[in-house]
């Protein structure tokens, strides 16, 4: 056994599924706010990702202020889905609104194609993401690093967000039970609009890191896709599920391409074993590691 190649996939796959339950976080926050899963969040990251491109390379503005102009943009864009597409749909069948993200996500694929084109593009070497960095023996690159740790920063502000301040508190509220929510004097109409501005920041946030690691193309939005089986693993409405499911995927994808390149020789393991124990786990607990369980009467 290559112990090394081991251990450097197994430290990738920490910081890689890190990045996944960021990702997967958004998809929880949707759906405990409005019941909707967003199929459309992967288009999310590549939008985020693009504009942040776009404003550095095309407009030459300095990394970060390009970093908050994209934050800003893509709040408005969230509430703005949120607003004009999603909330004529209150009321209507979960289908229905399934079928409109679905349609949201092939409608913002082919304008980022026509806007942005298919090839893949870099960001320019703002932090110098290409050196790497000696960490007990591990070669690591400085943008995994820089990943790890806005990674940690957003899941740190997460927790303070929802724990101790008046709109954190409003959405977990509105959670609950929106009807209760709304007796209190809580807008549950802000609140939705707020999950999906949040939602949206966090996703420009995780396309960019993702860029900036690997390139900037429309096929980043199959990350959206990769981090379902660790929503679906940690629980559908639970935040630290999310996290823990990402990283669990993250190892996973990483382990199963050391097992396939030294012994199976399947040749695509590392994509399709996100999938395998997503079918496992809704044969075995469909609500998750740490789902909430909803037992209903026929």
């Amino acid at each position: 056994m290559k112990w090394d190649l081991l251990f450097q996939l197994l430290v990738n796959g920490l910081i890689v599924g890190m990045l996944y339950g960021v990702v997967a976080m958004c998809f929880v926050l949707i759906y405990k706010s409005t019941q909707v899963v967003n199929f459309a969040q992967g288009e999310f990251l590549v939008l985020g990702a693009w504009v942040c491109l776009a404003l550095v390379t095309q407009m030459q503005l300095p990394f970060f202020l390009a970093f908050i102009f994209t934050l800003v943009f893509m709040a408005i864009f969230g509430i703005v889905v949120q607003t004009v597409i999603l909330r004529p749909l209150i009321g209507e069948p979960i289908i229905s609104v399934i079928m409109v993200t679905i349609g949201l996500s092939i409608f913002m694929q082919s304008l980022m194609n026509w806007i942005f084109g298919n090839d893949a593009k870099r960001f320019p070497d703002v932090f110098g993401t290409s050196d790497v960095v000696s960490i007990m023996g591990l070669n690591v690159e400085v943008a995994y690093l820089l990943s790890l740790v806005l990674s940690l920063v957003i899941m740190a502000v997460f927790f303070w967000f929802f724990r101790f301040t008046r709109h954190g508190l409003a959405m977990r509220a509105t959670a609950f039970d929106q009807q209760i929510a709304q007796s209190l004097g809580i807008s549950v109409k802000q609140t939705f609009a707020m999950a999906w501005a949040i939602s949206a920041m966090v996703s420009g946030v995780a396309g960019i890191v993702i860029g900036i690691v690997n390139s900037v193309s429309n096929s980043l939005a199959f990350v959206g896709i990769k981090v379902f089986p660790a929503v679906i693993l940690g629980g559908l409405d639970s935040i630290v599920g999310a996290v823990v499911g990402g990283i669990i995927i993250g190892v996973l994808e990483n382990m199963a391409e050391y097992a396939d390149g030294q012994w199976l020789k399947i040749g695509n393991l590392y994509t399709i074993a996100p999938f395998y124990v997503l079918i496992i786990i809704l044969m075995i607990k469909p609500y998750g590691l740490f789902g909430t369980k909803d037992i209903e009467r026929i």
